[in-house]
């Protein structure tokens, strides 16, 4: 069991897989990032000077506390709270990645393309290697000096 085990593990797409894991969890780190410390506050700043972190509503008030101003306050006080703000983010965020896993795809289809159209006009048509008897109209051999269908002789 241990013999196919390892045998799984270093298979080429296993190893391609965990690459493409690991460089996707770095990616999401970074678009992480463009959405919390660079979109989300300009985005915020448009509509009124508004923390997306901060936008909540109170589900559950035992209390009749007044509304915090901050989620984190409403959590520390023990507050059931929507954190529909948290939601935008995400929505932002999937959005986002989306985009940009989009544009990596066309960018490395066009790649792909370009790398087909390189290798096209390396090529040269192949040589022919059959003819059509003008007597019978069978296809044959380009050598043939008389026809096998037809037995016709065939000029060059």
């Amino acid at each position: 069991m241990l013999k196919e085990f390892k045998k799984f593990i270093l298979r080429g797409n296993m190893i391609d897989l965990a690459v493409g894991m690991i460089i996707g969890a770095a990616f999401n780190a970074i678009v992480s990032s463009l959405v919390n410390d660079i979109f989300m506050p300009l985005i915020g700043r448009i509509i009124g000077n508004t923390d997306f972190t901060n936008l909540y509503c109170v589900l559950a008030n035992p209390d009749n506390i007044p509304k915090p101003a901050t989620l984190e306050a409403a959590k520390e006080a023990g507050l059931t709270t929507l954190n529909y703000g948290n939601f935008i983010t995400a929505v932002i965020h999937f959005l986002l990645m989306a985009v940009v896993v989009f544009l990596i795809v066309k960018a490395m289809n066009k790649l792909a393309d370009g790398a087909k159209s390189l290798k096209k006009k390396d090529e040269k048509p192949a040589e022919p290697t059959t003819k059509v008897c003008p007597f019978c109209q069978s296809e044959i051999s380009i050598k043939a000096t008389r026809c096998p269908h037809c037995t016709s002789e065939l000029k060059e």
